[in-house]
């Protein structure tokens, strides 16, 4: 069951230069499934998560997500499904600073006025999930980029949302934290049938997707699947990555660990 159709979907800029950032691209993603897009810069991979987090629209084309179309609502309903259905994951981790980590991952509860307990209760729950319950009481510039973008995490999931959207969220950290982001991702994704949409450039972060969909030039240009081994996963991804051409000359030295 498909949670997000993509059919034809088009993007053109105006300007004083017309920009067509994507061209007739057509894919799904199944509920429960884990996602990893990737294309060169300039691919249409940013236009590509801002369409389907609704912050932008197609130019033709239909994009249906948990069975609605965004194109369909007023401005209020986009904001409360984007709120309630919907949960982020930015690369810069996207914190308020002068809010403690329990405050930063309780801000969507807050806003859709959750009571006291149950805030609670979510938060003792999503944190020792996460790991974080030495730290709930710290703000953002005390903690390491690898504690912040769990807290990121945290706050995108505590609402419970059906789809999790995750711009380049191991781009900033190094690659343990990197890994153990991904690891995150990978066990909220089965343990809660999560659907995840990781936009990404490292083939390591993608090779612990079901999937991964390649753009090119705003069109769809490959997908593979999985399989058993991460090791044979990783090096089909770098062998895509070649043929699409781009910053890949210096991918092909990376080793899994």
């Amino acid at each position: 069951m498909p949670i997000l159709k993509m059919e034809d979907v088009t993007k053109v800029y105006e300007g004083k230069v017309t920009h067509r950032a994507l061209n007739q691209l057509s894919f799904e993603v199944n509920k429960g499934e884990f996602v990893a897009v990737m294309g060169p810069s300039g691919s249409g991979k940013t236009t590509l998560l801002n369409i389907i987090s609704t912050i932008d629209t197609a130019t033709s084309g239909y994009v249906t997500i948990d069975g609605m179309r965004p194109e369909e609502m007023t401005k209020n309903e986009l904001a409360l499904f984007r709120r309630r259905q919907l949960g982020f994951v930015f690369q810069d981790f996207n914190l308020m600073q002068m809010l403690t980590v329990e405050e930063n991952m309780v801000l969507p509860l807050t806003l859709d006025g959750h009571s006291v307990a149950e805030m609670q209760k979510r938060i003792t729950d999503i944190s020792s999930k996460l790991d974080l319950q030495n730290i709930l009481n710290k703000r953002p510039n005390e903690i390491s980029g690898g504690q912040a973008q769990r807290t990121a995490i945290g706050r995108a999931l505590i609402h419970q949302p059906a789809f999790i959207l995750a711009d380049e969220p191991t781009g900033n950290l190094d690659s343990k934290a990197s890994r153990d982001v991904m690891e995150l991702l990978m066990k909220v994704n089965r343990e809660q049938n999560t659907t995840i949409l990781v936009v990404t450039h490292d083939p390591i972060a993608a090779s612990y997707c079901d999937r991964v969909v390649f753009i090119k030039d705003g069109e769809f240009f490959n997908e593979i699947y999985s399989d058993e081994r991460r090791q044979t996963f990783f090096q089909r991804i770098l062998n895509v990555l070649s043929l699409l051409g781009g910053n890949v000359h210096d991918l092909s030295t990376i080793r899994l660990s």
